[in-house]
């Protein structure tokens, strides 16, 4: 899966997030692009993101970065960890779920 932004590492860090926690990327609704988060996709995009609508929540759109397992946004709202690997997500990426996800 190629990710797009300024990524540093294979887990899907970018230099605006890189802790060790920090190991998803999103699928952006706009374009159907990965990239590890909003600044990413600001930078390198040229073109405004768009969020994914509730209708929408079905869709395989987050990438865990160290299994490479794609899950639903659903799934991914619903968990802190993945659910193939066990790696932990970054709990303050829920600041921002208002950018890439509608709210319900």
């Amino acid at each position: 899966m190629r990710i797009h932004g300024a990524v540093v590492d294979e887990q899907t860090r970018c230099i605006h997030y890189h802790s060790a926690l920090d190991v998803i990327a999103i699928k952006f609704a706009c374009c159907g692009d990965y990239y590890p988060c909003h600044l990413c996709h600001e930078e390198a995009a040229g073109h405004p993101a768009r969020t994914w609508p509730v209708a929408a929540f079905d869709t395989p759109a987050v990438l865990c970065g160290v299994c490479d397992s794609e899950l639903t946004i659903a799934e991914y709202l619903g968990v802190d960890d993945c659910p193939r690997c066990g790696a932990f997500f970054n709990p303050g990426c829920r600041l921002h779920s208002h950018l890439y996800f509608a709210q319900a």
